[in-house]
């Protein structure tokens, strides 16, 4: 089928496996008449609904909000994390930046930490783990005070507050070559430590934290801002230098 001026015909290679314990492979598909206007998201539903209709499995994705809120959608596409779009997850990411022809490879994040559960779904519980380490404020805090009873500077406000737009879609891991998590842990030691609430338990978080992110086999950062670039949420790695000097605090 010829492709009109708002739609597209494409070659799809994606991965497909059964659980972690057998081994996978790419397949290759065809979709026709795909308009320029829908999300990624939905070719694949448009893919899947064609592959039932012929009683074959369909390919297994996560999603959920599809409003770039959760990224629990979280893929590889043509070997960048979330299709590359800078600020964009894969349920933002529309057909119309791909053009007619196209060979789209997709695959699921690739890393130690993160064992693929089938076709394009990983487990991602190791990020659950760390933070039932330590994200989290355990003294009493009482009820909502009025905004201006709390002295904080504007910065750390600021600096909280784009830390804690971190979605835990695992981009930064699948991006980093070590396969690091310092970019999540980072930015959970980040939203809360430079909080006054968060203050008393500073330390124990930050070792807490940091040694659950070793415990569950990421790798360690080389510095190189892939999980920077790669982050729908744009949050910097100025979060990680935090980190290191938080966990360092917590050794004294």
């Amino acid at each position: 089928m010829k492709a009109t001026s708002d739609s597209l015909n494409l070659n799809l290679k994606i991965w497909r496996q059964k659980n972690n314990k057998q081994k996978g492979e790419f397949k290759e598909y065809k979709v026709s008449d795909i308009s320029r206007h829908i999300s990624f998201l939905e070719m694949l539903d448009i893919l899947n609904e064609d592959l039932e209709s012929k009683g074959l499995e369909p390919v297994c994705f996560d999603h959920d909000c599809r409003e770039g809120i959760c990224g629990s959608c979280g893929m590889m596409i043509n070997g960048k994390p979330h299709g590359g779009m800078k600020n964009t997850t894969v349920c933002q990411l529309h057909m119309r930046f791909f053009n007619d022809g196209d060979t789209i490879i997709i695959e699921p994040w690739r890393a130690r930490a993160f064992p693929i559960l089938r076709d394009l779904v990983v487990d991602r519980t190791s990020f659950d783990r760390i933070m039932q380490a330590g994200g989290y404020i355990s003294s009493r805090t009482g009820s909502a005070p009025e905004a201006n009873s709390i002295a904080i500077r504007k910065e750390n406000a600021d600096d909280a507050f784009e830390a804690a737009a971190y979605i835990g879609c695992g981009a930064c891991v699948a991006s980093c070559k070590n396969a690091s998590a310092s970019l999540f842990t980072s930015a959970k030691i980040s939203h809360l430590s430079l909080l006054p609430q968060g203050a008393i338990e500073a330390k124990e978080r930050a070792y807490a934290l940091v040694t659950a992110m070793e415990q569950e086999r990421f790798g360690g950062c080389s510095n190189e801002s892939e999980c920077e670039v790669a982050c729908p949420k744009s949050i910097s790695i100025e979060n990680i230098a935090r980190m290191n000097r938080e966990y360092m605090k917590s050794l004294f």
